[in-house]
C-alpha cells in the first residue's frame, strides 16, 4: 500500500500526531539555577535531574563557614538566566547577602531549610526544637553575635540536613520551587521528590536499627566542630565539639584541657576528623587520651571523591564510620 493511500483514511488528529512526530523535537533548555554549598547543589540536582542546571559557589570539600567571594561567584549569580538561588538559611551561608547585595541577582531566594525542627544553641536548651520560617530569616542576621564557644550563626544550629527527616523537608521546599518556575516539568520535578524522599526514610530507618545496637555507654563522639547536633538528637549520640559551630575559632589551651578531661571521664571512644577541618586537634586529643582516630566524617561538604560525593552517600558514610568506631 502506498503512503498517500493509506493517509487517505487516518482521522486528522491522529496525523498531526504522526506528523509532528516525524519532526526534529526542540527540547526545552534545562532552567540555571545556583546553589550555596555542595550539599545542596547535590539535592537539587537528584530532584531536578537533566531539567537543571545547578552551580555550587562553595565546591565539594569546601568551608561553607569561611567564604571568599570571587568575581566568578557574582558572574554566575547575577546572570540573566540564573532563576534561583537556593541557601540553607540558619546563618550557614549569610554571605550570600552580599553576594545578592553585589550581583544584582534577578531571581529568587529558595531557603531550603523553612520547615525543619531547629535546634537552638542556647547551653540550656540545646535539644529544643521548634519550627523555623521565612520569617524567622528574615530576621536571623540580627543575632549573628560570637557565643563565648565560637558560635558564629546566632541562636538556631544551621545544620539542619545532618538529620535525614530534615533531609526530607529540603527536598520538598526544593521541588516546589523547582515547578514554580518551571511548572511544565512538576510532574518530574514531583516524582524525583518523591523517590528521593523514600530513599532518605529508608536509610533513616537503617540508622536507626544500628545505632540501636551499639551500647549507650559508647554512642559518644569527639568532632572537630559542633556539625552533628541534628544527627546526635535524631539517633542518640552524644557530641563533644571544642570548636562550638564556628569552624574559623581557635580553641583554648585551657577548652582543649576541658574536652581532654571530659574524653578520659566518660571514657569516649574515638575522635573524627572533618574533610573541612584541619585536623591536627583531634590527633591531640585522640594522642592524650587513648581515644582512636574514627576517620573522616562529612559535615558541611561532599567529598570531591570516593561515597561521600552525593548527600545520601555522605550520611552513608557518617554513620557507618561513627558505627565502627565506637560498637
Amino acid at each position: 500500500m502506498k503512503f498517500q493511500t493509506y493517509l487517505k483514511g487516518v482521522p486528522a488528529m491522529v496525523l498531526a500526531g504522526l506528523l509532528a512526530s516525524a519532526l526534529p523535537v526542540h527540547a526545552k533548555a534545562p532552567i540555571d539555577v545556583v546553589a550555596s554549598f555542595s550539599i545542596l547543589a547535590d539535592m537539587v540536582k537528584t530532584v531536578g535531574a537533566d531539567q537543571v542546571n545547578v552551580v555550587s559557589l562553595v565546591p565539594a570539600d569546601g568551608n561553607s563557614h569561611e567564604v571568599e567571594l570571587t568575581p566568578q561567584d557574582i558572574k554566575k549569580v547575577s546572570s540573566p538566566d540564573t532563576r534561583l538561588l537556593f541557601v540553607n538559611g540558619l546563618g550557614l551561608d549569610s554571605w550570600t547577602d552580599r553576594l545578592l547585595a553585589s550581583s544584582g541577582f534577578q531571581g529568587k531566594v529558595i531557603v531550603v531549610s523553612d520547615g525543619v525542627k531547629v535546634r537552638k544553641l542556647d547551653e540550656e536548651s540545646s535539644h529544643e526544637a521548634h519550627d523555623h520560617d521565612e520569617h524567622e530569616h528574615e530576621h536571623e542576621h540580627e543575632h549573628e553575635h560570637e557565643h563565648e564557644h565560637g558560635h558564629d550563626h546566632g541562636e538556631f544550629d544551621p545544620h539542619a540536613w545532618q538529620d535525614l527527616a530534615n533531609g526530607q523537608v529540603y527536598v520538598r521546599n526544593i521541588a516546589q520551587a523547582l515547578s514554580q518556575v518551571d511548572p511544565e516539568n512538576a510532574p518530574l520535578y514531583e516524582r524525583n521528590a518523591q523517590d528521593y524522599i523514600q530513599q532518605m526514610q529508608a536509610l533513616d530507618e537503617q540508622v536507626r536499627k544500628v545505632m540501636a545496637d551499639i551500647p549507650e555507654g559508647r554512642r559518644k563522639i569527639v568532632t572537630t566542630h559542633d556539625a552533628f547536633g541534628y544527627f546526635a538528637d535524631a539517633y542518640g549520640l552524644e557530641v563533644i565539639a571544642p570548636l562550638g559551630i564556628s569552624t574559623s575559632a581557635e580553641p583554648s589551651a585551657k577548652a582543649i584541657a576541658e574536652v581532654i578531661r571530659q574524653v578520659r571521664e566518660q571514657q569516649v571512644p574515638a575522635v573524627f576528623l572533618e574533610n573541612v577541618k584541619n585536623n591536627k586537634l583531634q590527633d591531640q586529643i585522640a594522642k592524650e587520651t587513648g581515644a582512636k582516630v574514627g576517620g573522616m566524617l562529612y559535615s558541611d561538604a561532599l567529598s570531591s571523591t570516593g561515597e561521600a560525593t552525593s548527600y545520601l552517600g555522605m550520611m552513608r558514610s557518617n554513620i557507618r564510620v561513627i558505627t565502627e568506631a565506637i560498637k
